[in-house]
């Protein structure tokens, strides 16, 4: 265990959020000793019966419907991710004297293991995915963890020293942190998303800096050098700075050459695999694959593993997901295009005659970027959801007249269906979050591969 996490036994802790990683994190806390009370802006109703007997008979206080306890009393408050530092009562409790933080930061406080941490506005997932295959066809010990799906803290606490924690880090994650350090850190990409929690892009871009806050000169940060607004934050990192490029070869780094894969560092230059050997399609993907060689290589994992390992991998649930073939035409799954920048991303992946599904919670962006993209890729919009319409009329301001309304994603592939011609590919990537109508958007790409399979009977 670090010897920066106070001793904690018998404080006043207060964890907000009763999700994946506030579940977690009340059990971490309470097995160090801590005095716990949580919060959660959801009805009590909506939580296991059994559960909530659990934390109240280990003296757990339980407040919901976003009512707050009192918060003169707290030594420390623990945020997950959706939860903002900005709300009132967390404010309060600052000002009061408690320490904000969050679950990723008590995870690497509470832990023996090394950190390997990957930001990105986009390819978190994938890359994350990817270098944990990597890490583990090399015979290391090793935790897939964080935004991804397994909190952090749930596997921080077992994980002896050989042990790599290879976390997907997202930038609500990223702003409590205080000490976290890993030993490599990876920032794939920055393009607007999330900035009803962050206001502007330079605070986004620095919570997304926070990842290599707190790393010398024996850590290194493997960053997009064809990305300017996320190459400019390595300006401030003291870590060994290793670029990636899918544009340019580099003096030292990892990019393509004569449609290879290479690694150039001081030493050596070593040729890793073609990337017509990946079997994850779109431009974007290449870069997720140069970034993981980058990490995986000055991990210290031979280029044989890396390469046979990479050239294996087949890409993750959600993202590009391909769904079959329904008389001629494609479906693909991208729920976890949440952002315009995604799925522009996932349009430019497919050549042409695309039946786009679109909408959901925007996060308060604009979407004129996502219908530039359409001209000469996109043949018809079926749109849903919240900001779906939004989608709509920035399109038809454009031009883009072929949109049709749906209700819900049943409807959506029932339309797409219909409008669908042999060589097409109707393509789920909503450039939104699912939160107006699913928990998240796993729920949302698995209703949207029900509806394909139903399409076969």
């Amino acid at each position: 265990m670090r010897t920066n996490l106070d001793n904690v036994i018998g404080k006043e802790v207060l964890i907000i959020g009763l999700g994946k990683s506030g579940t977690a994190t009340c059990q971490t806390m309470l097995d160090l000793g801590a005095n716990i009370t949580v919060q959660d802006s959801r009805s009590e109703r909506d939580f296991d019966p059994s559960f909530l007997n659990y934390l109240k008979g280990r003296g757990v206080e339980c407040y919901f419907d976003s009512i707050p306890p009192d918060m003169g009393k707290f030594d420390m408050i623990i945020l997950s991710p959706g939860a903002s530092p900005e709300l009132p009562f967390v404010q309060e409790g600052k000002e009061k004297g408690a320490e904000i933080t969050g679950e990723l930061e008590i995870a690497f406080r509470t832990s023996r293991g090394r950190f390997v941490a990957i930001t990105g506005t986009n390819g978190k997932t994938t890359t994350t995915t990817l270098v944990g295959g990597i890490f583990k066809a090399s015979g290391r010990k090793t935790h897939v963890v964080g935004n991804i799906g397994t909190a952090a803290i749930s596997d921080a606490s077992i994980a002896k020293e050989d042990d790599w924690l290879i976390t997907e880090a997202s930038s609500f994650q990223l702003e409590t942190t205080k000490y976290f350090k890993p030993v490599i850190s990876a920032i794939l990409n920055l393009t607007p998303d999330h900035l009803n929690r962050h206001h502007t892009m330079k605070a986004y871009g620095e919570a997304k800096a926070k990842i290599f806050a707190n790393q010398g000169e024996d850590c290194y940060l493997v960053i997009n050098y064809d990305d300017k607004q996320c190459f400019a934050l390595a300006k401030k990192c003291k870590a060994k700075v290793v670029p990636f490029s899918r544009k340019k070869e580099l003096d030292f780094g990892c990019f393509v050459r004569n449609g290879k894969i290479v690694l150039k560092t001081t030493e050596e230059e070593i040729e890793i695999c073609e990337t017509s050997e990946l079997n994850i399609i779109g431009d974007h993907n290449i870069e997720n694959a140069l970034a993981a060689v980058a990490i995986c290589y000055f991990a210290g994992i031979d280029k044989e593993t890396i390469g046979k390992a990479l050239t294996s991998f087949m890409g993750v649930e959600h993202r590009m997901e391909y769904c079959g073939l329904v008389d001629g035409v494609k479906y693909y799954n991208d729920s976890k295009g949440t952002n315009v920048d995604a799925s522009i991303t996932a349009i430019k992946a497919i050549r042409k005659n695309i039946i786009l599904i679109a909408g959901g919670d925007g996060k308060g962006q604009e979407f004129e970027e996502l219908v530039k993209e359409f001209p000469g890729k996109v043949k018809h919009l079926v749109y849903l959801g919240q900001d779906g319409p939004k989608i709509a009329k920035t399109a038809k301001k454009a031009g883009f007249t072929a949109c049709t309304k749906a209700k819900d994603i049943p409807e959506c592939v029932s339309i797409a269906a219909k409008i669908a011609e042999e060589g097409d590919t109707v393509l789920l990537s909503p450039a939104c979050a699912s939160w107006d109508m699913y928990d998240n958007y796993e729920q949302r790409g698995d209703h949207f591969k029900d509806c394909v399979r139903l399409l076969n009977r």
